[in-house]
């Protein structure tokens, strides 16, 4: 129930399109943009195109994220996120994290998903074509990323826990907390660094935790 009525908000936050052309791709443009396309086959052989069109990092004034829906190259619609965009026999359902995209997917209305396909010249495209080129190292990177933020979290929350605990009403309720990890600054911001460009990774192959990733941002 829960997931059908932020479904449908998220369907609300659709807003018309104004038709204009989508831009192409320039590889400037890796750090600040996301691209993902959605190619559809209809019962007469004739294929849809869709594309979604984001910014990494969020408007930079508001800081609102959102997503524009492009068919057949034409701005068809532009909306809020998290987003779901009514499409033939479903939604792409677009999500946005800290890092770039959790979430780029078709789910069909029998609930099979399928992640869009990213810009080859995108920095999601040069990941996914490196995957292909390199299984296993593309693997063994996937691997050390989720490492790397496990290790953060046993390192950074026990020492985020000890002053939290020190706030009166925390400690008057539930008592005081000491840290059994203690790390120099610049060993911290080391983790911290390592953390981010670790979910990074992660979300440049759409892969997200609520628990690893969401800690991290």
């Amino acid at each position: 129930m829960f997931e059908t009525s932020r479904h449908r908000r998220a369907v609300r936050r659709v807003k018309p399109g104004d038709g204009r052309a989508l831009k192409q791709f320039r590889w400037w443009q890796s750090l600040s943009r996301v691209l993902l396309y959605l190619r559809l086959n209809g019962d007469d052989g004739r294929q849809t195109v869709y594309a979604v069109d984001a910014k990494r990092w969020g408007d930079q004034q508001t800081g609102e994220f959102k997503a524009d829906l492009y068919l057949h190259g034409r701005h068809h619609a532009r909306a809020k996120l998290p987003a779901a965009f009514p499409v033939p026999g479903g939604a792409i359902e677009v999500r946005m994290s800290t890092f770039g995209l959790k979430r780029c997917h078709y789910v069909t209305t029998e609930g099979t998903e399928y992640q869009l396909d990213p810009d080859p010249r995108s920095a999601e495209g040069r990941r996914a074509r490196f995957d292909r080129a390199h299984p296993v190292l593309s693997g063994l990177i996937g691997f050390l990323s989720a490492t790397v933020l496990v290790i953060a979290l046993l390192l950074l929350i026990p020492q985020i826990a000890e002053p939290l605990s020190e706030v009166p009403p925390v400690a008057e309720r539930f008592g005081t907390f000491t840290s059994p990890v203690r790390l120099p600054a610049w060993l911290n911001v080391t983790v911290v660094v390592a953390s981010v460009v670790s979910s990074t990774e992660r979300a440049l192959r759409l892969r997200y935790s609520r628990l690893l990733d969401g800690a991290a941002g």
